[in-house]
């Protein structure tokens, strides 16, 4: 097997063995937009070197080797050793307990072969979703870490505000400002597309509407949340800021009369 370190500039260093599907249908990048710094069948080599390059071009260093993604590789949690895999996170007990140790352990991160994941209350609610039971085992239950890397990719900014408040000194006494570093450090503002994020609002728009008729508080709290941060993002492409377009947006409706009729608020002609 052949393993190749790619380079998105100004981004990040990685290894995989499928370029196509990890640097291009995974995350995102075109051809253009990456280049493949080496290439070698040896994975003991290719795993040292892909941290030494980390490490001199100025990128977050990866916490272990690449090639232990491959093997049964456990991390010790608070309460618990849990078993990573190329293509699973087990937990060592039962569906029905699972919450609470992962409860216990909130803040605590580790590397799968698609991605790091952190335990957050958010993540946690992903994890109890999405948990199967081992086939093996009542005592053991696992996720696939490409759907749970992948989902932590996109909602990764609620780790960063969700016990934050509109005058937390990390957001900058700015909530938004959390938003826009988070999608700055990917590269969304120098390589985003406002076409794609408007499909994507609309895509959490659709998410809000079944949760909606589902009556699932949860789901409308996270739709309306990614929604917020596809607006931030996409006013940002646009050279405007979120806060401008509800300020402009208030300036109207503050003097605005009308009357409910049936439900909605019908202006005045």
């Amino acid at each position: 097997m052949t393993y190749a370190i790619y380079h998105v500039p100004g981004v990040k260093i990685g290894v995989t063995n499928n370029i196509k599907y990890r640097v291009e249908e995974q995350q995102g990048y075109s051809e253009d937009e990456y280049e493949i710094l080496e290439m070698s069948d040896d994975i003991d080599y290719i795993s040292k070197r892909e941290l030494y390059l980390q490490e001199r071009h100025g990128y977050r260093v990866d916490r272990q080797l690449y090639k232990n993604l491959f093997n049964n590789n456990f991390v010790k949690l608070n309460n618990m050793d849990i078993n990573v895999t190329e293509m699973t996170t087990t937990f060592p007990c039962p569906v029905n307990k699972l919450k609470g140790q992962l409860m216990d352990n909130i803040g605590m991160d580790w590397d799968t072969e698609a991605g790091p994941v952190i335990i957050t209350e958010a993540s946690i609610k992903w994890i109890m979703k999405n948990v199967k039971s081992s086939q093996y085992t009542n005592g053991r239950c696992y996720v696939y870490n490409k759907a749970f890397a992948r989902w932590f990719d996109n909602n990764s900014i609620i780790t960063r505000v969700e016990d934050c408040d509109t005058t937390c000194d990390d957001c900058g006494d700015n909530i938004f400002n959390c938003i826009r570093e988070w999608a700055d450090e990917r590269g969304l503002y120098d390589k985003g597309d406002p076409k794609t994020q408007y499909i994507k609002l609309m895509e959490e728009a659709g998410e809000v509407g079944r949760a909606i008729l589902k009556e699932d508080t949860d789901e409308i709290i996270d739709g309306i949340g990614d929604m917020v941060v596809v607006l931030t993002n996409l006013a940002e492409l646009h050279g405007i800021t979120i806060e401008e377009c509800i300020q402009e947006a208030y300036n109207v409706i503050s003097r605005r009369t009308g009357k409910m009729i049936n439900g909605t608020f019908v202006k005045d002609n």
